[in-house]
């Protein structure tokens, strides 16, 4: 490539996009997710409930017992209906959000969990066939008891011969074999 000329556009690559006038703002979808499931976490505890609660009752003894011109919220409570709205408002969402992530680690590890099971399964299924062919193996395999069967008749067998032998020689020896005569 020649220096000086810009490279050339290849065809298998998409074209670029044009950059926006405003640029969108950015942030971490991995901090935000964090911070929305440790808020999530928090308002699930007792707690939270106990600080809201004394929050309330605090606001609510404020407006009425306090005197007129220290009361920041003049209407009944008109104000304090705004913050519990704008705090349900961001709660829901960030609930919501801490509930997506929780899903999307369940469903991986879900995947995860059904891959070791088809490994276990397949493995168990490995272990079945080597048994049944280490059963068929032993079945042609000669055990002590046949061994000791099949010997026991060796010697029987041997024994006879040894008594056959025997005899045939005592015959031998007490009387001279005839000859034939010619």
């Amino acid at each position: 490539m020649a220096e000086g000329r810009p490279p050339r556009a290849r065809l298998d690559t998409p074209k670029e996009t044009r950059r926006p006038l405003v640029r969108r703002p950015s942030y971490d979808a991995d901090a935000f997710g964090s911070f929305a499931e440790q808020f999530a976490r928090y308002m699930g505890t007792a707690k939270f409930l106990m600080w809201m609660t004394a929050f309330v009752v605090v606001w609510f003894c404020w407006n009425l017992l306090a005197p007129e011109e220290m009361r920041w919220d003049d209407y009944p409570f008109i104000f304090l209906t705004l913050m519990l709205s704008l705090q349900a408002s961001y709660a829901a969402p960030l609930i919501l959000l801490a509930q997506n992530r929780q899903e999307q680690r369940d469903k991986v590890v879900a995947e995860q969990d059904r891959q070791a099971n088809l490994r276990a399964h397949a493995d168990m299924e490995f272990l079945a066939r080597e048994v049944a062919s280490l059963r068929m193996a032993v079945g042609e395999v000669a055990t002590r008891d046949f061994l000791r069967s099949e010997l026991r008749s060796l010697l029987s067998d041997l024994d006879e011969r040894a008594e056959l032998a025997e005899r045939a020689q005592s015959h031998a020896g007490g009387d001279e074999p005839e000859t034939p005569s010619a």
